[in-house]
């Protein structure tokens, strides 16, 4: 009799995924209660997308876990720690840490953290009357997608201000954060588990920018360069822009290209340069790559926005797969984690 192939280990993301879709629905709802809206979030496209799952990584997962609990009790060894633990076995040390910060770090704040189940445009009507510093604190507290859809709604005036601020901004104190956090409380309801004094920063303001539509980028750049012209190019070199990815290694384009649809790519390599495309061409098969070819040229003149929303929304899902700890971005200003 043929013995069964070796179980091939699934990202972090499928497994807790599969573990999640094995425990029943009433337990793993109990389990999303305690997690934040980005790992709900990735936890639930996990669910949606799992393939081709086997009972044997069904087994694989839950011997992982029955050795994580075996390994570890509540005797001897301290609270925190056992969560940190068993986080970091079930999702590995760089999708864990996140999570180990929302749950242990600072465990009393409430209003920033339920911001983070908003819809920016309520964000957005609920500050845009603070100070900007206040404004900045905030925004900067986000996930920078949230921070970025959530600036476009503010005022224009205000927007270029606002990504000064934050690229300044180097950290507030405790105390100043706690009465932020309790004058928010006061406006929302919502259990959360997080704070951290240390916010904002270059790679913040970087970070949000690269979320925003590419012409109000620009305008916002050049607002911030005209102020500071420094700044403005420190932050610059910390964006990640779809050029960037020709420092992608071929695993990690390859791992993109199986999640962009093909009239996205399209659009999007008729604004990148030939070193680009042909790094594209490469890591794809002969013939598709071929057909893609083919497919480009008999393309007609496109609007430079739509080229670019294109590219933005490859660079989305760039990120979406760095965060999971499936590729790797590299920005200008060296290589990062994302």
């Amino acid at each position: 009799m043929a013995t069964e192939p070796a179980v091939k280990k699934r990202p972090g993301a499928e497994r807790v995924a599969i573990f999640m879709m094995s425990i029943g629905e009433e337990c793993a709802a109990e389990v999303l209660k305690h997690l934040g809206p980005k790992e709900v979030q990735k936890i639930g496209i996990a669910m949606a997308s799992l393939e081709r799952v086997t009972r044997g990584d069904i087994d694989e997962v839950l011997k992982e876990f029955s050795e994580v609990i075996q390994d570890q009790t509540a005797l001897g060894i301290g609270a925190d720690d056992y969560v940190r633990n068993v986080l970091r076995s079930a999702l590995g040390e760089e999708k864990a840490a996140g999570l180990i910060d929302r749950i242990l770090i600072g465990r009393n704040s409430k209003g920033l953290e339920a911001l983070k189940w908003l819809d920016p445009r309520a964000i957005a009507e609920m500050i845009r009357h603070e100070h900007p510093q206040i404004v900045a604190v905030v925004l900067s507290h986000l996930d920078p997608d949230q921070a970025a859809e959530t600036l476009t709604y503010l005022p224009d005036r205000m927007q270029s201000d606002i990504i000064l601020r934050i690229a300044t901004l180097d950290g507030i104190q405790p105390a100043a954060l706690q009465e932020l956090d309790e004058i928010l409380e006061s406006q929302l309801s919502g259990k959360t588990t997080a704070k951290s004094s240390r916010i904002g920063g270059v790679q913040t303001a970087a970070n949000i920018l690269n979320f925003m539509e590419a012409s109000r980028e620009s305008a916002i750049m050049d607002s911030v360069k005209q102020v500071d012209e420094d700044l403005s190019e420190r932050i610059q070199e910390l964006m990640f822009v779809f050029a960037n990815l020709l420092d992608v290694d071929d695993r990690g384009i390859q791992r993109l290209l199986r999640e962009v649809n093909t009239e996205t790519l399209v659009l999007a390599l008729k604004g990148a340069d030939e070193e680009l495309r042909d790094k594209i061409f490469k890591n794809m098969s002969k013939r598709a790559a071929e057909m893609l070819r083919e497919d480009l040229e008999s393309k007609g003149p496109v609007r430079v926005s739509d080229v670019e929303a294109a590219q933005k929304e490859i660079l989305a899902v760039a990120r979406r797969l760095a965060e999971s700890g499936e590729i790797i971005l590299a920005g200008k200003g060296g290589e990062a984690m994302l």
